[in-house]
């Protein structure tokens, strides 16, 4: 008699314990094995949809007993290949986990299931007087983007998403479930296991809940628009404004292909040159003296232009337009995947890196935009290609790999905001050497000595 494989077991299983939330289905496979990266679709063999912490654990540790591999599925915005399962296993699809559990006012947190995005958390909280900040160009989940160490426009003021989970409850390899942290603002009673799991990309554990920062809405806010004759005057900007200590809550460099891509994308009138997007929270005098000192600075390095919006849906507007920027470039070449990069540098260094990956662009003939929250020294480059285009790709692949290695020289990183996923996994000995990589497996072997969880992704 032949035996039943594991996997066919475990599927049973499943099917036994969640029914119709339980899919072998082509369609949903292939749609829990691709996300917004170049890399091919390798879906799961099955998805299951959790919607509580209970569940998690027990696909988790019914995973574990038959060793399948285990792939958490938020909305799939990564652009590093997290969600795919090279391996095959289960995905695990946390999105029905969306519940804003309590929001503690009064003590400035929100306490959130991880499939709650972030617009979501942004809408429960209307008439608190609170919000939360990160915001990536997607509306990922809290749990992603916790678990990719995310950012967006506001980093520069408000941090990361490392910055700001205080707790989570997490399930381990073998289907425990830890609390880590507490809604205290710091502690020093034994290790941060939060930190450790913050940017693990679901190789450690699955965080199911997170206890989150939340802030005061600014008594005042002003946005701004300015253009410059150069990606290097608005860089030199950017290095200045940083540098004299202004609290600018956002600055944003775009291109003037971004721009182009914008108008296109999201019937805009920007001008099509190398730009600043600017943001401005405090009381309303000092709001007045940030812009006055950051449109000084530009004035000396040939800003024009300065527009401003002060009205909500002036500014709505024109960050919209920013998020929109990827989606905007993708249309640039209809059909193209983007080989996305994800550089951040210290920020004297960020003048020189993007010069130098400037240089590289012209040399290649795939269109390139180039954009980024430069506030903190993060810029992406916007790769198009045709990935059945063998000369495409590898040019995209030596532009990548160009301003990756010119990051990590720099003493940068190959990664600000996106994580490592499949995509970066070469450059962490670079980046980080081969002693602090050893710890890295120590600990993942600790965590999950069956490697059932995201196997293949972060290590190398």
């Amino acid at each position: 008699m032949t035996p039943i494989p594991p996997f066919e077991i475990l599927a049973g299983r499943l099917a036994e314990h969640f029914g119709p939330r339980f899919s072998r289905g082509e369609s949903t496979r292939l749609q829990h094995g691709r996300d917004e990266s170049v890399h091919a679709p390798q879906p799961p063999d099955g998805v299951v949809h959790a919607e509580n912490s209970v569940e998690v654990a027990l696909v988790v540790s019914l995973c574990a007993e038959y060793g399948v591999p285990v792939i958490p599925y938020g909305v799939g915005s990564s652009v590093e290949g997290h969600v795919l399962a090279p391996q095959g296993g289960i995905s695990l699809d946390l999105s029905g986990m969306n519940q804003v559990l309590a929001i503690h006012a009064e003590d400035g947190d929100a306490t959130v299931e991880a499939g709650v995005t972030r617009k979501q958390l942004n809408d429960a909280l209307k008439g608190t007087g609170l919000f939360f900040p990160i915001d990536p160009g997607a509306d990922a989940t809290l749990g992603g983007m916790a678990a990719t160490r995310a950012s967006g426009t506001n980093a520069v003021r408000y941090g990361t998403m490392k910055d700001n989970v205080l707790a989570t409850t997490t399930v381990l390899a073998d289907g425990r479930v830890m609390k880590t942290g507490g809604r205290a603002r710091k502690s020093s009673a034994g290790y941060d296991l939060t930190r450790l799991l913050i940017g693990s990309e679901g190789t450690l554990g699955i965080m199911t809940e997170l206890t989150v920062k939340l802030y005061p809405i600014p008594e005042a806010i002003s946005a701004a628009v300015c253009t410059f004759p150069s990606i290097e005057a608005a860089v030199q900007t950017v290095i200045q404004t940083i540098q004299l200590g202004v609290p600018v809550a956002r600055i944003e460099l775009l291109d003037a292909l971004s721009l182009k891509a914008i108008n296109a994308f999201s019937k805009t009138t920007l001008a099509e040159a190398p730009t600043l997007f600017f943001e401005f929270h405090g009381s309303p005098a000092g709001v007045e003296e940030q812009a006055q000192t950051v449109q000084a600075i530009a004035d000396e390095l040939g800003g024009a232009n300065f527009a401003w919006a002060t009205r909500p849906e002036d500014r709505t507007r024109l960050w919209q337009a920013r998020h929109d920027a990827y989606f905007a470039c993708l249309q640039l070449k209809p059909g193209c995947r983007c080989f996305p990069t994800d550089v951040c540098v210290p920020i004297s260094r960020l003048a020189e890196c993007i010069a130098e990956t400037q240089a590289d662009i012209v040399q290649v003939s795939i269109p390139i935009a180039l954009f980024g929250h430069v506030g903190d020294g993060n810029f992406h480059l916007v790769v198009l290609v045709d990935t059945a285009n063998e000369k495409e790709m590898a040019e995209a692949a030596w532009i990548s790999q160009r301003v990756v290695e010119r990051a990590i020289a720099m003493e940068g990183t190959c990664t600000g905001e996106h994580g490592i996923g499949l995509g970066k996994r070469k450059y962490l000995v670079a980046e980080h050497g081969e002693v602090a990589v050893e710890v890295m497996r120590a600990v993942k072997r600790a965590l999950d000595p069956g490697n059932v969880l995201n196997p293949g992704k972060v290590l190398p």
